[in-house]
């Protein structure tokens, strides 16, 4: 630790960064399980990454950098051996006339300082980055993937074509954490490992996006598919049966779960792996790219005492990550939060979360049963899929419950005539509903290497755009100016790096409500939301890629706006 407890305390607590409460809640957790205090406050999302560093370098009187947005030459790593950067947590991050900069977890630790100075034989300037940040930049000394395999199957590989295998021929738990690592590493929220006629295909999801990374010969196929078996506890003489599990796996400091899912395809046995890292659970309402007006809706939703909040979208939009986001705002100790979810994705301190489980006749609509019994304030059901759920989350909202779920709809206005359909009486329906959220993800241009340039309507006519997006575009000039990502190796060459949401909230006011009454349509219930002031997802879009968060290409890919 850089500073005593009493100085943190100082420097957080007293100008107002962080409460008392959450402070002391921090230190407690940092005692008990032996970590570094800083950690936990930036675990617990206390204080964000970025934040606290400012705040230290600050103290420290030395400038602050977040070795995420850097980009390190290969050169400039190698100049601190990479035993010695993990040991020291020290990173060179650039070379300029003036030296080097280096970024260090300690800033006072001149003696690295003075060993650096001579071994380089070039002046330093010291930065202080966080060790999270640190340890994010150690993966450049990582080699490529296929390199690395290359080098442990290349002795092996005459042996693996002639037909051998078994677990002496390649060291397959090295091959399998190597494949974990690298798309952990990577940021990658899904690891699909295929059988092909002739080779076995590995692909991370990143960003939504899937990537072939690495093919691997055929043969090493059904060991590296037993590895996983073992360790998610799963049958490994079963090879025609869908099968699913989970492990933990565990890389620095950070341990995760990693939810399986192996099912036999034509080619043999498809194993699809979900890394769910702690890096991407720190739910924050403020940060998944609701605009202030939509922001301030759901915030005055969620302080009603009882009624339905929906997210709503296709699957991987984004929508339980909503809810979360909302249920950490209520989880407070006054209150009782329970959940019926399938899967439970994230187990949430404080939250009683029940995972569906036909096995033992636990449905949603039976496991909501149950949880109206338990005395809760708060609910949040998984998913709307059937009239029984429906219409036992509708009365539990009806009955001073707040009731957050999720529904498969294109629209906000589209959920509406879905619950008519399912069998609620409308009068239910105007009444109960608090809220719509609809949502798609779309991937964030990288700050990195992100450039405007001009475009007139003829340039984008290669898309094919509907006349209603050129004019929410354009708004009747000749030329706007937007953005793009070029590439570069943070964001490994694609352009984009990270994503976020685009909305369109729907608030149930007394037309709406009139309207549903009437057994309108989503049409019409459409059209009066926006007359009432909601933004599209597709004005919300263009917002968006006005702004330069995102690009035309990826607004299309969502919303389908041809």
């Amino acid at each position: 630790m850089l500073f005593g407890i009493q100085k943190f305390k100082k420097m957080l607590v007293e100008p107002g960064f962080v409460s008392e409460k959450d402070f002391q809640s921090a230190l407690k957790e940092a005692k008990e399980k032996n970590l570094a205090l800083e950690e936990v406050l930036v675990k617990k999302n206390i204080i964000s990454d970025k934040e606290l560093g400012l705040l230290i370098a600050e103290e420290l009187g030395c400038p602050f950098v977040d070795l995420r947005k850097e980009s390190i030459s290969p050169d400039v790593l190698k100049i601190i051996p990479e035993l010695v950067a993990k040991m020291q947590q020290v990173i060179v991050f650039d070379k300029t006339k003036e030296g080097l900069k280096v970024a260090m977890a300690n800033p006072r630790d001149y003696k690295m300082i003075k060993w650096l100075e001579k071994k380089t034989g070039e002046k330093i300037k010291v930065y202080y980055a966080t060790p999270s940040s640190i340890r994010e930049a150690l993966k450049f000394y990582r080699k490529e993937i296929k390199e690395e395999f290359n080098e442990i199957i290349q002795s092996q590989l005459q042996k693996i074509k002639a037909g051998e295998t078994g677990p002496g021929v390649v060291p397959v738990i090295r091959m399998v954490d190597s494949i974990i690592q690298y798309g952990y590493e990577n940021r990658a929220s899904d690891i699909h490992i295929e059988p092909l006629e002739k080779e076995t295909r590995i692909r991370f999801r990143i960003d939504g996006i899937l990537h072939n990374v690495l093919s691997l010969p055929k043969n090493i196929h059904n060991l590296i598919v037993s590895r996983i078996k073992v360790l998610a506890k799963l049958r490994t003489d079963e090879h025609f049966a869908a099968q699913d599990g989970k492990f933990v796996a565990e890389f620095g400091k950070e341990k995760f779960d990693i939810r399986v899912s192996i099912v036999p395809v034509t080619e043999g046995e498809k194993v699809v792996m979900r890394l769910l890292s702690e890096r991407i659970r720190r739910f924050d309402l403020d940060n998944l790219g609701l605009l202030e007006r939509d922001l301030q809706k759901i915030k005055s939703a969620i302080k009603k005492p009882f009624g339905m909040i929906l997210a709503t979208g296709p699957t991987g939009c984004g929508k339980t990550t909503t809810l979360y986001s909302i249920l950490k705002i209520l989880n407070k100790p006054e209150v009782n939060i329970s959940t019926i979810e399938d899967p439970v994705e994230y187990d949430i301190e404080g939250v009683n979360q029940i995972q569906v489980n036909p096995k033992t006749n636990i449905t949603f609509a039976n496991g909501l049963r149950s949880i109206v019994r338990q005395d809760p304030d708060i609910i949040m059901v998984g998913e709307i899929r059937d009239p029984e759920t429906a219409s036992i989350a509708i009365n539990a909202a009806m009955t001073g419950h707040l009731v957050l779920s999720t529904m498969h709809a294109n629209t906000a206005a589209t959920n509406l005539p879905r619950l008519i359909d399912m069998g609620i009486e409308p009068f239910l329906v105007a009444s109960s509903v608090n809220i719509i959220i609809a949502q798609r993800l779309v991937r964030k241009i990288c700050t990195k290497c992100r450039e405007s340039y001009e475009v007139t309507k003829k340039d984008l006519e290669k898309f094919n755009l509907s006349k209603e997006m050129i004019e929410k575009l354009f708004r009747g000039k000749e030329k706007i100016r937007i953005f793009r990502g070029k590439g570069c190796r943070a964001c490994v060459n694609t352009g984009y790096f990270g994503r976020t949401g685009i909305f369109e909230v729907l608030e149930m006011k007394e037309n709406i409500q009139k309207l549903i009454m009437k057994k309108a349509d989503a049409d019409q219930i459409q059209k009066q939301a926006i007359e009432n002031g909601m933004t599209t997802m597709l004005e919300d879009g263009i917002e968006k890629i006005l702004l330069g968060i995102t690009t035309i290409e990826e607004v299309i890919r969502v919303t389908k706006q041809q």
